[in-house]
This record gives structure tokens, sequence and C-alpha cells, in this order.
């Protein structure tokens, strides 16, 4: 009992990088109408662009003594440049390869992306190596009063990291929600995935409203990037290498959904980190398991959780 609660928090703080991730893919889905596989590749640059931050703020900031949540408040402002320096790519890259493609067919800009993921990793490699990096963070134990107060189940073991992790994708979960309802520009980018014609024709500038998707989907993206880093290493794989994953989690929420992608995201995350619970299936399965649990999923709703059906 205790090890199935352990894991089932373990899931939720995996799933929290694998929801950021599978926003933004899905954002620029339901917009630019094709599947970017230069998302995962998005995400490692928002990690490498999140490390440069927090080292260049860690030497402006005075030393190590300013904390929250026993992490170096340079980390902060890490996470707030790998994020700004993602939107600024993926800007980049809309201005000078999207844009001159707008009326190629979605193979054309599928196949597109994926040599702009490779731009984009043998540029991460040329800059900082092949080698893998990490974050400057101490080693943290459990949260003892959180660990304390959980003894009836057994005691969930989770480190202050953890708590930032979840906290400020709920933040950022939240943010994106109420940008979509209750904003001007949220309504223009519902009208325009639902319809990009009629949302022209409406007096919509669907222009800005394709930037503010690039710019979103980039920034979220990064955001998960650097909570990978932060909960594992810095590599220049490390998105690609979850890519798969995180569309698992797009497709079994419901393609183009963004609601569906949060929901893809929190079941593909605990599937994931369940895996050492399911009898003679060892770890290195844990990917094959939350593809499995997809296509189960999938056979009973074509459509996805929360997509639509046709």
């Amino acid at each position: 009992m205790a090890n199935i609660v352990q894991m089932l928090a373990d899931g939720l703080i995996f799933s929290c990088i694998i929801v950021l991730g599978a926003i933004g893919l899905s954002l620029i889905y339901s917009i630019a109408d094709f599947a970017n596989f230069a998302h995962g590749d998005l995400m490692t640059v928002g990690a490498f662009g999140g490390l440069v931050g927090a080292t260049e703020f860690a030497k402006l900031l005075p030393g190590d003594s300013i904390v929250f949540f026993e992490l170096p408040i340079s980390l902060y402002f890490g996470l707030l440049f790998g994020m700004a320096a993602a939107a600024a790519v993926t800007l980049v890259t809309e201005r000078l390869i999207y844009r001159p493609l707008k009326d190629a067919g979605s193979i054309e800009l599928l196949i597109t992306s994926i040599g702009i993921a490779l731009a984009y990793r043998a540029i991460i490699q040329l800059s900082f190596g092949a080698d893998q990096e990490r974050y400057e963070i101490a080693s943290q134990g459990r949260i003892d009063w959180f660990f304390e107060a959980t003894q009836s189940l057994g005691g969930i073991a989770l480190t202050q990291r953890d708590f930032v992790i979840l906290v400020v994708t709920i933040l950022l979960v939240v943010g994106l929600h109420t940008l979509l309802q209750y904003t001007t520009l949220g309504r223009k980018m519902r009208a325009t995935a639902d319809n990009p014609s009629l949302a022209r024709v409406s007096g919509i500038r669907t222009r800005e409203v394709v930037l503010a998707m690039w710019i979103i989907g980039g920034a979220l993206a990064a955001a998960g990037g650097v909570f990978l880093g932060i909960d594992t290493l810095v590599r220049p794989r490390m998105g690609f290498d979850l890519l798969l994953v995180v569309f698992a989690a797009v497709i079994l929420g419901g393609i183009g959904s963004v609601y569906g992608a949060m929901l893809g995201g929190l079941v593909i995350g605990m599937a994931h980190e369940l895996t050492p619970a399911i009898p003679f299936v060892p770890v290195e399965y844990a990917p094959a398991v939350a593809f499995a649990l997809m296509i189960i999923i999938l056979l009973v709703r074509p459509q996805g959780i929360m997509g639509e059906a046709t």
C-alpha cells in the first residue's frame, strides 16, 4: 500500500512535466494543424536556457543565500529565462521557416519539424557538448512534516523541489485556463482553433493568434524541460527521448484538445511511474506500459478522452 501511494505521488510529479509538454503540443496542433516533432527538442532548448539563466543569475545575486523552498532564487529566474528563450526560439523558427510554408500541407510541415528538431539538437550539442549537465541544486531529503502527516497512507516522501514542480505547474495550468476562458485573446484562440477561416472573416487577426500560440506553447514546453532537468539531468536528447510519451498524452486526451492534453498527461504520467507495481514487467518498459494503456483507452474511445467524435 505504501509503495503504491509513493508511486502515485511520484507519478503526479512526472505527470506535471508531461502535462506542460502536452499542452504546448496540443495548442500547436489545434491552431497550426500539424504534429510538431520539434516540440521535444524545444523542451531541451528550455532546459539549457534555464541552466544558462540560473548560472548567470547566480553570479549577479548574492550567492545562494536567498532560497525559496530550499531552491536558490537564481533557479526561479533561470526558469523564467528558459521560458523566454524557448518562446523567442519558436518565434524565430515560425518567422523563418513555418510562415513561408503556410500553404504547405500537414505532412510537409511534419517532415519540416523533424528537420528543425535535428537542427535544435545540433546547435545545442555544438554549444554545450554532448555531455550531461545538472542544475546546481543541493541534494534534498524528504519533507518530514509532510511524511508524518501522511503516515496513515504509509508516509509519502516528497522533496521541496517536487513541491515546486507541482505548485508551479498548477499555477501555469490555471493561468492558461484563465487566459483561454476569460480573456479576449483566449476567445480568439478558441475561435481560430475551431474554424480558422470563419475566425478570419469575423475580423479576428489570426496572425496574432498564431504568434500567441507559438509563444505560449514554447514557454510551457520550456517549463517542462526545466522541471525534467531539475528532476533528472540536462541532456541534449532529453526532450527527444520524452517526445513519444508526450505524443501519447496528446493522443489519449484527444488530438487538439488542450484540456484533454492535461488529462492525458496525468494518465500517461501515472501509468509510466506505476510500472514497477505491475508483476513481471521491468521498469525499463514504462514507456511501453504508457502506450499500451493509451491503446486500450483508444479502443474504447477512439477520439480520445476529451476529443469529439467524428
